[in-house]
């Protein structure tokens, strides 16, 4: 059993950090249509990650979203030649490092979407998107992408959002950027930032918007059960207080104090929905309960958006348990099956500490 003055620290400092501002929700962010440059039909995207750890929804949503839609040319790119280890579960295998990147795009991309990663200093990274900005491409930063970019120094002046969780950090850390609560994402001229995990829907659903129009980003939509992706939200309700304490402490105390961690296995079969598969294997290795470990008889799996997956089977040293199988319907966002999922094997209370650490309304 934790002591108590756990508990009693955990609740002050949950108290102390309550939002004091009161500002309205963001409705009126608005991407910039496409331009055509470089000669190219469509334009070239880059879905940029660290081998050493990137965050597994932040890369895999923009992507499969921009990919899907047949407009754009996405590429998913590393820092580095080799596997990228995604955070918190599964590994896959990028087409391209940045210097293959700038070999084949000499002239740059027209969209670099920046994931959170483990090594936000990485100065390999930082020294790209500096030169990736310079040539022209629009930087749109995921979760707390946002304090990668902050960190090459282009959000300096500059209006920006990341995840409810580091509002505090981001202030004191960047002071020369304007950072924006309560809304989904922020549109600063090529610069542009979203909130916590979730909201990496809604804004590569604007994002297509922009480059292929609204009747195709609402075709894409609705293979998520997505049908709006204004940036009206309300980050607010995310910090910790009294109403959701306790859920909180469900996932970061609770869980992993006194539960064993259960190794679950998901199946990786080419074609698979990546979506679905990034969803789950985040939000299931996030309750303190479980960890997800992609497993096939193949040593690598292509996805339905084109992402290469590779299995952990030489990692399982135990046996692992099967996770239940997500169906997502258009009915419903995608996330929403992963979270009723969450609460029939784990809790109501867990289910919703997912949700929030996602940002998820």
């Amino acid at each position: 059993m934790p002591p108590l003055h756990v508990f009693r620290a955990l609740l002050v400092s949950a108290l102390l950090v309550l939002p004091l501002h009161a500002t309205a929700h963001a409705t009126d962010e608005h991407f910039r249509p496409y331009v055509p440059q470089h000669g190219r039909a469509r334009p070239v995207v880059a879905v940029v990650g660290q081998n050493a750890g990137t965050e597994l929804t932040d890369f895999v949503i923009p992507y499969a979203v921009l990919q899907r839609s047949g407009a754009v040319d996405a590429f998913a790119v590393a820092t580095l030649p080799g596997s990228m280890t995604m955070r918190p579960a599964l590994r896959l295998q990028p087409e391209l490092d940045i210097k293959a990147f700038d070999k084949r795009f000499p002239k740059g991309a027209d969209y670099v979407v920046v994931p959170a990663v483990v090594k936000r200093d990485d100065a390999d990274l930082l020294r790209w998107l500096r030169a990736q900005y310079a040539k022209g491409a629009t930087l749109v930063s995921i979760c707390d992408g946002a304090l990668v970019v902050a960190n090459s120094g282009l959000l300096k002046g500059h209006r920006a959002t990341a995840h409810w969780a580091t509002e505090g950090l981001r202030r004191k850390s960047y002071p020369d950027t304007t950072w924006v609560p309560n809304t989904r994402y922020v549109v600063d001229g090529r610069l542009v930032s979203s909130a916590g995990i979730s909201a990496a829907i809604p804004t590569s659903l604007a994002l297509l918007e922009s480059i292929a129009g609204r009747e195709r980003a609402a075709q894409v939509g609705a293979q998520f059960g997505v049908t709006t992706w204004t940036a009206a939200h309300d980050s607010d309700v995310f910090h910790p207080h009294p109403g959701n304490l306790g859920a909180l402490l469900r996932i970061n105390v609770t869980n992993r104090w006194f539960h064993r961690v259960t190794r679950l296995g998901m199946a990786l079969q080419p074609g698979i929905d990546d979506v679905t598969l990034a969803l789950t294997a985040d939000a299931y290795s996030r309750t303190g309960r479980s960890m997800v470990y992609g497993v096939s008889p193949l040593p690598q799996i292509r996805s339905a958006s084109g992402l290469m997956w590779l299995p952990d089977n030489s990692q399982l040293a135990s046996t692992q348990e099967p996770i239940e199988p997500i169906t997502a319907t258009r009915d419903a966002p995608v996330f929403d099956a992963v979270l009723a999922s969450l609460d029939r094997r784990y809790g109501r209370s867990t289910a919703r500490g997912v949700a929030i650490d996602f940002e998820y309304p």
